[in-house]
């Protein structure tokens, strides 16, 4: 298993042409967290809750790791979740850096 590590601002781009599995992987790993839940049309389920927007900064850590965890499980079986760090960005948004392992 190859492990590599993602950090989300917010400005993530997309790869349309994957070179490699890893990559087409990688690719779906990112669409999964930055998808809002609810976003896509006949697909509601797909991506992550935006009920923690405002909630205390301990309780979004929380509940963040816990719908990242479940999303990637359930829509990426290929990746597996090794840590997830949540990061205070300096504009107040919260940064998530994640570290995929790739089977």
């Amino acid at each position: 298993m190859t492990e590599y590590e993602i950090l989300f601002t917010g400005h993530e781009e997309f790869s349309f042409n994957p070179q490699n599995e890893a990559e087409e992987i990688l690719q779906n790993v990112i669409a999964i967290v930055s998808t809002p839940k609810f976003s896509v049309p006949l697909f509601r389920e797909f991506g992550i809750s935006q009920e923690l927007l405002d909630a205390p900064i301990n309780e979004a850590r929380a509940k963040l790791i816990s719908e990242i965890i479940r999303a990637v499980r359930k829509y990426e079986p290929r990746a597996e979740i090794k840590a997830v760090k949540i990061l205070a960005g300096h504009d107040g948004r919260l940064n998530v850096r994640l570290k995929v392992g790739v089977l």
